[in-house]
């Protein structure tokens, strides 16, 4: 049997289910989801459908990522609900890949984890399925894992093998719609172009997860936990010299201005520091930067596109300002300019959680 595969937090506890019902069934996981995106987070989903599989000692096959070809499937669908139209077209498109494989495979039966999303109609997919079994001789499995206390059961499942549990379905569009419904950013989306490693963005799970399957590689046991902070987005950042002469500057992470946007001078400098005479600025030459973090940036553009990391930043803004909750910005520039200074900062702080491993 042929079993497509959206995520781990559906595959695993489905996957065992249908080891216990069908013992005579060989299994093969099939991983075909380009509805995922960004791409980062279906690395991420597919790294730990990968870990699963080899714990169930099931064969996993991957599917092409023709997320292109997904966008012009669902065109004109992008309003739609959960489990309305587009969700619809999205199951055809991934059922019909698969039931493709099966035929290329030689299976004569076909299923998909989707059935056990608490985010998906059954009686959609029974419906969808059926039809693919009519017009391509291919079975469709349609079990039922979540009444008579599956959904607990999973949920179980899912946190004793601590698998990741994504909080959205994995549609870009599903996703627009629930963080404007929850009100919250949209932050699954960024992407800066230095390539710097975000706070609790995907590139930090993924990270995370790759060590984590290298610890069990390794038999070191460890604990999944969930740790509450205090996350930053910065979207954009502009220093002006005089009326319109842009300056190569570097706001350092947590840099913010409450109006996002400041005018005056450099009032008057100690240890190396330059005291802006607005909303607590500071601003440092490259060289002093350097001197400190023990670095080489030969320019303030190569720090732009290669900064430190999050957590080295942090421990320079706390050695600048002697504290952990300072939010005030603090910009490298090369050489300090004695003009009048626009600075444009639109930048955002915000309760969010992240994942940690603690060794045990």
């Amino acid at each position: 049997m042929l079993v497509h595969i959206c995520c781990s937090v559906d595959s695993h506890f489905f996957l065992e289910k249908l080891q216990h019902d069908f013992p005579e069934e060989k299994l093969t996981g099939f991983f075909y989801d380009p509805n995922i995106h960004p791409y980062s987070e279906y690395q991420l989903r597919y790294l730990d459908v990968q870990r699963s599989c080899k714990k169930l000692g099931i064969d996993l096959l991957e599917g092409e990522y023709d997320f292109e070809n997904w966008i012009d499937a669902v065109r004109g669908l992008e309003k739609e609900p959960e489990k309305g139209a587009r969700c619809e077209v999205c199951f055809d498109k991934r059922f019909i890949t698969s039931a493709k494989k099966a035929l290329e495979l030689g299976e004569k039966k076909i299923t998909t984890t989707l059935l056990v999303s608490p985010l998906k109609s059954q009686e959609q997919l029974k419906r969808v399925g059926d039809d693919f079994h009519e017009k391509h001789g291919v079975e469709f499995i349609a079990v039922d894992y979540r009444s008579g206390g599956g959904t607990q059961d999973q949920s179980r499942v899912t946190k004793e093998e601590q698998l990741y549990r994504q909080d959205y379905c994995g549609c870009l569009f599903g996703l627009t719609m629930q963080r404007e419904q929850q009100d919250k950013l949209m932050d699954e989306m960024f992407s800066p172009i230095s390539g710097q490693t975000l706070p609790a963005s995907i590139e930090e799970r993924l990270e995370m997860y790759s060590y984590r399957n290298e610890l069990e590689d390794k038999s070191i046991e460890y604990k999944i936990i969930k740790q509450k902070f205090l996350n930053y987005r910065q979207f954009n950042f502009k220093l002006i010299s005089g009326k319109k002469d842009v300056l190569d500057a570097y706001a350092l992470s947590y840099s913010t201005l409450p109006r996002k946007k400041a005018q005056g001078r450099i009032e008057f400098a100690a240890h190396n520091i330059h005291y802006f005479n607005r909303e607590e600025i500071k601003l440092i030459t490259l060289e002093f930067f350097n001197k400190q973090n023990s670095t080489n940036y030969k320019s303030v553009k190569e720090l732009i596109y290669n900064p430190l990391s999050y957590e080295q930043e942090l421990t320079f803004r706390k050695e600048i300002n002697n504290t952990d909750y300072d939010l005030s910005p603090i910009i490298v520039v090369e050489n300090i300019p004695d003009t009048k200074l626009t600075i444009q900062l639109d930048a955002t702080t915000y309760e969010d959680t992240k994942e940690k491993i603690i060794i045990l």
